[in-house]
This record gives structure tokens, sequence and C-alpha cells, in this order.
């Protein structure tokens, strides 16, 4: 009897070897190849998987295709409803990633206990809980009476019968690098696996019409564990972040093919489980002490959700030769880009000054909209004197120390003034110079860098 083929796969790109090697060649990644047994392509042939996939096999005019609006599906918790851009749509496959520990679980078992309440029946599948365990922590979340099926159970055939038999309004899995299927050899969590699990969960949501909610590992460096076809395949790939030490998480739109990109929810962890933050600013501006040097207020927005948080900046003598630059929750790049503009067009010397930056809370703002507050927070701690604290800014800085004007202004500038800030320094290409006041908040437009540091 002939022995079945064997091949490597590569772990992290899915590249196939006839023989182990330490490198990747496509990907490059090391110790990644894992030995598996290739498929036989004579059973594969007899009946393929994708061989029923579709209900018409000839193409059809853009214009007589009938576009059907299904209804949103409200989870029962605002924030994430948010973030899927409205609710969960019918029939689609959502990819929900996060650190071990992080709260993925709660989130989604709190959501299914909504849903089944509200919508219909959820089937809870977990290949890594068993059902007392996952009771348990039911009952301190207050699941109650809801028609909530709970299974633990790992293989995908079995979970897809459950699925036929009971025909749940929600499904979710945890997680999907648990999950294997009996038609291959390689263990759970394996590319062929993963590969095949979203594969079939795909055909599943979209062939009954039942939204289902994957969670899915992460690797050491944040991004999500598997092949990038996990991400590919489904409709939305959500991100679950957070600091250990912090009480907030937070829940962004990696990919969203029904809603906005980058949309935000937030969330705060508490003995009762995940309850949504509906005024974020509040709760990220709690802790600020006001006319402390080194403080500034940045109006920021996540997808269409407008942010007022805290940047902090230390600037101290280098006790060494070498200056340090350490950034929390910006990009280190762009904290040494800005201090090399305050030093050519400002005229502080920062050269032999350790410089620390944070986002206070454990946010990471990524927009370039940070800048100047980034600059103003700075320089503030080497003048040591504060900003006032009713002051909010925001604003490119570009390489020449202009002051650029960026999106969604006025969402900045309402979010502002509904917390009491009575004065906002903003691009200049961004103020109307028929209106500079909103209520009893005063629009100061800059230009330059220098500018913005004498008005603040």
């Amino acid at each position: 009897m002939k022995s079945p083929k064997v091949v490597f796969v590569c772990q992290e790109c899915g590249a196939q070897s006839p023989k182990w090697t330490g490198k990747c060649a496509e990907c490059g990644a090391w110790n990644s190849l894992v030995e598996e047994r290739a498929a036989d392509p004579t059973v594969q042939a007899a009946g393929h998987r994708y061989a029923n996939l579709g209900t018409t096999s000839s193409a059809k005019l853009y214009t007589e295709v009938e576009a059907s609006q299904a209804d949103r599906l409200s989870s029962g918790i605002g924030e994430f409803d948010r973030v899927l851009g409205g609710g969960i749509v019918p029939g689609s496959l959502v990819l929900l990633g996060g650190e071990p520990g992080i709260g993925k679980s709660t989130l989604l078992l709190q959501a299914a206990a909504h849903f089944a309440r509200d919508i219909g029946p959820v089937l809870y599948a977990s290949g890594e809980e068993s059902e007392h365990q996952i009771k348990s922590r039911g009952d301190r979340l207050g699941v109650g009476q809801a028609p909530l099926y709970l299974l633990s159970e790992t293989c995908i055939e079995r979970i897809l019968e459950e699925i036929a038999r009971l025909k749940p309004a929600l499904v979710i899995v945890d997680s999907v690098q648990t999950v294997w299927s009996a038609k291959f050899q390689s263990a759970p969590g394996s590319v062929g696996q993963v590969r095949e699990a979203a594969t079939q969960f795909l055909f599943a949501a979209k062939g009954q019409n039942v939204p289902t909610i994957l969670v899915g590992h992460v690797t050491k460096d944040g991004s999500l564990a598997g092949p990038k076809i996990l991400e590919h395949v489904v409709d939305t790939v959500l991100s679950f972040e957070g600091e250990r030490h912090h009480s907030h998480r937070v829940v962004r739109a990696v990919k969203n093919r029904f809603g906005a990109v980058s949309e935000l929810g937030v969330f705060e962890m508490t003995g009762t489980g995940l309850k949504a933050v509906p005024n974020p600013s509040k709760l990220f501006l709690s802790e600020r002490a006001t006319g402390i040097p080194g403080s500034a207020v940045l109006c920021c927005v996540e997808g269409s959700r407008p942010l007022l948080v805290e940047v902090q900046a230390l600037v101290s003598t280098s006790t060494y030769g070498n200056a340090r630059r350490m950034a929390v929750g910006i990009d280190q790049s762009r904290l040494s880009l800005l201090l090399a503009v305050l030093e050519k067009r400002a005229g502080l010397s920062l050269a032999g000054d350790d410089v620390y930056v944070n986002i206070a809370g454990g946010m990471s703002i990524e927009e370039p909209a940070a800048d100047l507050s980034v600059v103003a927070a700075v320089a503030s701690s080497v003048r040591n004197r504060g900003v006032p604290p009713s002051t909010a800014m925001f604003g490119e800085v570009g390489l020449s120390g202009e002051v650029r004007g960026i999106p969604y202004a006025p969402l900045r500038i309402r979010e502002a003034v509904q917390l009491g800030f009575t004065r906002i320094v903003m691009p200049s290409a961004n103020v109307d110079p028929s209106d500079t006041t909103i209520g009893e908040c005063e629009l100061v437009g800059v230009r330059t860098v220098a500018e913005a540091l004498d008005c603040l």
C-alpha cells in the first residue's frame, strides 16, 4: 500500500514545501514549517466541497440584479453594534481577535444573552471551555433564562450538525483555532484546519442566512494567528484591545464590508462584565491634572467618533551622552520627526534631553491630527509652563513647521464644546473667518508651530 504523501506547510503564510527547512522561502518566518499529510485528490474529486456552492451558472447583467437591504439585528450592546456598523447583518461572518484574557468570551457571552432574549435562540460552541465553566461565567454576568444553547465541541462536522438541527438566529464559535475537521490529519490550529473551518462556517452562514461570530487567537506581535486567508474570507474583522492595568477595553473594526472601517467601541471591565461607555472622553480625562506642565488635550477622531484624550510629555536632562526618546500610544518615528521640527522651526534645544511622551489611559493614536498636541506638551514641559486647562487642540505639523488642516473638524469642535472647553487651537484652514466662536468657545486658527506655541 502506498504511503500518504507528506508536505511541510508554513503556519504563517500557508506555503508548502516537499521537505523541512528552517526558514520559509515565501514569508521568511523561522521554524514555521509543520509536517502535514496532503489530501488525496482522488477522494476529493468525487464530491468536491465547492461543487454545490452556486445556485446559478450563468452571468447576470448588473442592472438586472435586485439589491436587497436586510435589517440589521441588534446585539443588545450599543458599543458593539456601533463597531459592526449599526448591528449584526444576517448571514455575515465576523472574526473577533484579541489578547488572551482581554475579555473576548465575556463580551460575546453578554451579546449572546441579549440577542437570545430579543431576537432568537443562540448557539455558543466553545472548544476551550466546558458547559459548566461557561455557565458559571454566565451566572456572574446575569444571563438568566435566555434561550442560549451551549456546546462544548471542537469537531466542525458536529457543530454544523447542531446548527442544522437547532436553526439558531446566531452562532458563536470560540475559537476557530481549536476547531478541527475529520477530512485532515493535521492538528487543530494548523493552516489547513483553520482554512477548512473558516470556509465551512462561511458556507453555513451564507447558505442558511445565519450570522456567525468566530473568535481568533493573536500572535505575540498582536496580529491574528493563522493564514491571511482567514481575514479575507470573513466579512468583518474586529480587534479587541486594552491594557491589563486599565479598566477600559477598545473594540476596533479593522475590516468591515457592511460599515465604516476604524470604527471604535469603548467598554469598561467591571466585576459583572463589560459595560459600554457612551462618553469615553470623560473616562479618559477623568484623572487629568490641570495646570501641570507637559499636559495637553487632543481632539481626535476614531472612525466616526470624536474623542478627547490627554497627551503627556516629560523632558528631562540626559544623564548619559545619548538622549532617549520613548513614546507610548503614538508612533516612535513620528515623535522623532516632531522633535526635529521643534528644534529647527521653534528654536527649542532638545538634543541633549530625554523626551518621554504618553497617551494617558492606554489609548493608541495613529492619525496625524495628534501632532500639534504632542508639540504643545513637549514645549510645555521644556519651558515648565502649563497649558491652560480649558484649551484643547488638534492639527497636523509639516516638516517646514506649518500646521495643516485635517478632516472632521466640526466633530472635534462639537465634542470639545460639550465637555466645557472654552478655547480650541486648530489649523487656520479649518477655521471659518466669519465664525471664530461657537457659544462660549473661541476658535484660534494658527499657521505655524511657532504661532501655535505663542497662542498657548
